[in-house]
């Protein structure tokens, strides 16, 4: 985890308010991006999810099971973490970035 330390406190709380910038996606096109957050606009599933390490929900052998493209996340859901690069499989999201 040691990306969490190179921002101050007052810099990580712009960063989770999206000031890093943010993207919408409604496709299934492939995204790869330094995502920190993922907020589902629609019911969603993803074809991949790629976390930075496995610290962070995306791939087996990290935190859990692999996410895989019959998981659905509910609409108004977020989730928070750290990831490269995602693809939707169905649904519409805000990635936040940092």
């Amino acid at each position: 985890m040691g990306d969490v330390k190179k921002y101050s406190a007052g810099e990580a709380g712009s960063v989770a308010l999206g000031q890093g910038g943010s993207l919408f996606e409604d496709g299934t096109t492939a995204v790869t991006a330094n995502v920190v957050a993922i907020q589902f606009i629609t019911d969603s599933k993803f074809t991949t999810l790629t976390p930075k390490n496995s610290s962070f929900i995306g791939t087996a052998g990290g935190n859990g099971d692999a996410i895989v493209n019959t998981d659905i996340f509910p609409a108004g859901m977020t989730i928070y973490g750290h990831w490269t690069a995602f693809t939707l499989a169905d649904g519409s999201v805000i990635a936040y970035l940092g």
